[in-house]
C-alpha cells in the first residue's frame, strides 16, 4: 500500500498509544510506559508543542563550562621571549614553549572527553529531548571534529550554538558558521585572504550546507571564497580582518556584488535548492532513512520533503513550524513510517536510559561504546557527518549496541569497555498505572512501550512464556531479564 502522504495534520482521535510513542522516538529518545501514556492524554496538539515549543520549559542543567584558557595564544611577552628564543636559537628557552603546548594539548584532551561525557549525559536528563536532537542534527549538518580543531572549549562554543538557535531559523544557523571560531579553523578558513584564497568553506558551504552537488560551479566556489577572506579567528572569537578581506566585486550564482560572507549566505539562502536540500535533512533524521541524492528519492518522498521546503521558504526558514506540522502530519503516522527507521547510535544509548530508567552508569565506556558503533560525539567521520541508515548496521556494531543495552539495564561489562556498575536500578516504577499484573499483562506493557504494537502476538509469545516460568512471580529481577530479551529483539534496533 502506498503510503500516506499528506501533511495535512491526522484526526484528534487516531493519536492513540502507538502513535504517541512514535512521536516520542522521533522527536525526542523515546519514553518509560508513563511518560507515554501522559503524551497520549495530551492529545495531538499539545503534545507535539510539548516536543516542538520547548524554549519555555527550564532544563535545571549545568553547562559544561570548560577553561576557555587553555589553547591560547601567547601573550606580548610570551611571544617576544619565544622569538627571541628562536632568533639566539636557546634550546632550552624553546623547549620551555614545547612543554607549555603538550601540557595544554594533554589537559585539552582531558576536556575533550568531559565534553563528550556532559553532553551524553545531558541527552538523558533534559526535558526538553527535541532540543538535544536538533543539537544533534546540526552537528552532523555542520560537521566539524574536535581531531582537527584540536580546542575542546571552541567545540562546545560551537555546540551551545547549535543548541541556542535548534529550532530557530536555519538563517541564523548558516550565517552564523561562517562566523563559528571552530568550524573556521577546522576547514582553514583562518588561512583564507586575498593573496591566497582557500576553498574549503565555500566549497563545503555550498556542498554540504546550503545547496548540495551539481547546484554550483567551481567559479562560484572560487567567488565563494573571495567573499569569505578575512574571516579569521582571534583566539576564542570571530575576527573580521579587514586588510585581509577581498573588497572586489565577485560573481556567485550568476550575481556580481562585492559579496562579503554575510551576502554570500544570504545569496545561497535564496535559491529554491537550498530550502530543498535543508528539508530533506530534516526528513532523514526524523522520518525515514532515505537517500540524500534527490534523484534516488521515490515520488511521494518528494512530494513530502517539497511541501516541507515551500514552508521552511516560507517562514525565513524556520524550523519550528516545518516540525510543528511534520510531527502531526498523515504521512508521519503511516504505517509504512512507523517503526522503521534505524537508530544511530546515540538513539540506542540515551533511548535505552529514557525508555527504562537506568542509570547511565559509566559515561565514558558508553561514549566508547559509542565510537565502536560507528558515532563518536565531537569527532564525525568526515564534513559530511554521519552517513546513517543502514551504515549504522553491521555484524559487528550489532553485537555492541546489543551488548551496551544490556549493560545500561543490568550492569554486568559485556567486556573491557566498561566498568562493572553496582549502581540499583528498579525497574519496577515502569508497571506504574497497569492493574493487571499477570505474565502477559506485564509483556504486553512493556513491548507496546519499547518496540511498538507492530509486534505480533506470535513475537511476543516466547517473552510471555519467559515470565510465566518465573517462580517468584513478575519482581525487579524478573523485570531485568525480560527487558534484556526485550532489547535484544531486532525491532528494537528500530523507531
Amino acid at each position: 500500500m502506498a503510503i500516506n502522504t499528506s501533511l495535512s495534520p491526522i484526526p484528534a482521535r487516531d493519536f492513540g498509544p502507538a502513535q504517541a510513542r512514535h512521536l516520542a522516538s522521533r522527536a525526542g529518545f523515546g519514553g518509560t510506559p508513563r511518560q507515554l501514556a501522559d503524551y497520549h492524554a495530551l492529545g495531538l496538539g499539545k503534545a507535539v508543542d510539548q516536543f516542538v515549543s520547548y524554549n519555555g520549559t527550564p532544563t535545571g542543567l549545568e553547562p559544561a563550562d570548560l577553561d576557555p584558557d587553555i589553547i591560547r595564544k601567547l601573550s606580548a611577552d610570551e611571544r617576544r621571549e619565544f622569538l627571541e628564543a628562536r632568533r639566539n636559537r636557546d634550546q632550552k628557552a624553546q623547549d620551555k614553549f614545547r612543554r607549555m603546548r603538550v601540557a595544554a594539548n594533554a589537559e585539552d584532551r582531558r576536556m575533550h572527553l568531559a565534553l563528550q561525557r556532559w553532553w551524553v549525559d545531558r541527552m538523558t536528563q533534559t526535558p526538553r529531548p527535541t532540543e538535544e536532537q536538533l543539537t544533534l542534527l546540526w552537528h552532523g549538518h555542520f560537521a566539524t571534529r574536535h581531531r582537527d580543531v584540536r580546542d575542546a572549549y571552541l567545540m562546545e562554543k560551537q555546540n551551545n550554538f547549535f543548541r541556542e538557535h535548534a529550532n530557530g531559523s536555519f538563517a541564523d544557523l548558516a550565517k552564523g558558521i561562517v562566523r563559528d571560531p571552530a568550524m573556521i579553523k577546522f576547514l582553514n578558513n583562518d588561512r583564507n585572504n586575498k593573496s591566497r584564497p582557500n576553498e574549503n568553506l565555500s566549497r563545503e558551504l555550498m556542498e554540504l550546507f546550503t545547496l548540495g552537488e551539481g547546484h554550483y560551479t567551481e567559479d562560484d566556489i572560487r567567488a565563494g571564497a573571495r567573499a569569505l577572506t578575512g574571516y579569521h579567528v582571534d583566539d576564542n572569537d570571530f575576527a573580521f580582518n579587514t586588510r585581509q578581506h577581498d573588497t572586489g566585486s565577485k560573481t556567485i550564482l550568476g550575481q556580481s556584488d562585492k559579496f562579503n560572507g554575510d551576502s554570500f549566505v544570504e545569496l545561497l539562502l535564496k535559491q529554491q535548492a537550498c530550502s530543498r536540500f535543508v528539508a530533506l535533512k530534516l526528513y532523514r533524521h526524523f522520518v525515514a532513512d532515505v537517500s540524500d541524492d534527490w534523484d534516488l528519492l521515490d515520488s511521494g518522498t518528494r512530494q513530502v520533503v517539497e511541501a516541507m521546503a515551500k514552508q521552511l521558504r516560507g517562514s525565513n526558514y524556520r524550523i519550528q513550524p516545518v516540525l510543528r506540522t511534520l510531527f502531526k502530519s498523515r504521512h508521519f503516522y503511516d504505517p509504512g513510517i512507523m517503526g522503521r527507521k534505524i537508530k544511530s547510535p546515540v538513539q540506542v544509548v540515551i533511548g535505552t536510559v529514557r525508555e527504562t530508567g537506568a542509570p547511565l552508569r559509566d559515561e565514558r565506556g558508553v561514549v566508547l561504546a559509542m565510537r565502536l558503533m560507528g558515532q563518536e560525539l565531537f569527532e564525525p567521520p568526515s564534513v559530511a557527518g554521519w552517513e546513517g541508515g543502514r551504515a549504522w548496521i553491521n555484524t559487528s556494531t550489532l553485537f555492541l549496541r546489543q551488548n551496551t543495552s544490556a549493560y545500561l539495564i543490568s550492569g554486568v561489562s559485556p567486556g573491557r569497555s566498561f566498568k562493572k556498575s553496582g549502581l540499583d536500578y528498579d525497574p519496577l516504577p515502569l508497571l506504574e498505572g497497569l492493574d493487571d499484573r499477570t505474565p502477559e499483562a506485564v509483556t504486553n506493557h512493556l513491548c507496546d512501550a519499547m518496540l511498538g504494537a507492530r509486534v505480533p502476538a506470535d513475537r511476543r509469545g516466547p517473552l510471555v512464556k519467559f515470565m510465566k516460568e518465573r517462580d517468584k512471580g513478575v519482581t525487579a529481577d524478573a523485570l531485568v531479564a525480560l527487558l534484556l530479551l526485550i532489547t535484544a529483539m531486532p525491532e528494537y534496533q528500530l523507531c
